[in-house]
């Protein structure tokens, strides 16, 4: 199975895809597309989505990435069960903005994250592109974590990381992710809008 999924599928731009790049591309527009309408389905797919990517990142060298799809797992199964029963008494999670106290935490993090994988893969791996795997690594973690409590701010985290995501895999060859990421950072925007109307409308009734 693996085999054939690291197999080639296509040519795009010049460039061998693989059928895990493929799927890889059409279950990650289904997962985020399903995200923007808060549908609680957009977990289990992004599950399959982040299983298939993880074969993608570590072909070619980028393995924080390839890495953070098994810390994406374990997050997509605690977004799935804190949307369900994570808010007061167990009730589904509503859309909220992000405190200044959780702003704060996550800026430590992120700056921590970044630091620690960069000097990891500089020096201990083979990457050509340390910073870049390791700021978007630490960038996607924090909106993940965003994603699970649903605060609204975590798609200016993917917007931020989704810059950096399409020249970085338009570098390593990976034209179908690329391009990929572009319609994310359309839907991200999509889904910032869509969040921030769900929650004026719960505020105003």
């Amino acid at each position: 199975m693996i085999d054939w999924l690291t197999g080639t599928a296509l040519t795009a731009f010049g460039a061998p895809t693989t059928w895990a790049e493929v799927l890889g591309f059409g279950t990650g527009l289904v997962n985020v597309g399903l995200l923007v309408r808060q549908h609680i389905l957009n977990w289990p797919l992004g599950i399959l989505n982040v299983l298939l990517l993880m074969l993608v990142f570590w072909s070619v060298g980028l393995y924080a990435d390839a890495t953070l799809q098994i810390v994406y797992v374990v997050l997509g199964f605690y977004g799935w069960w804190a949307w369900l029963y994570g808010g007061a008494r167990r009730s589904r999670l509503v859309v909220r903005r992000t405190t200044r106290r959780e702003w704060l935490g996550l800026a430590a993090a992120g700056v921590v994250l970044t630091a620690g994988l960069w000097l990891f893969l500089d020096r201990l791996t083979e990457s050509t592109v340390p910073l870049a795997d390791a700021a978007t690594t630490a960038l996607s973690l924090l909106a993940t974590y965003g994603q699970t409590r649903k605060l609204i701010e975590n798609w200016w985290l993917w917007i931020a990381a989704d810059l950096i995501y399409i020249p970085l895999y338009g570098y390593k060859d990976l034209w179908l992710t690329a391009i990929l990421y572009v319609a994310f950072l359309i839907l991200c925007i999509l889904g910032l809008r869509s969040w921030q109307a769900a929650r004026r409308e719960m505020i105003t009734g």
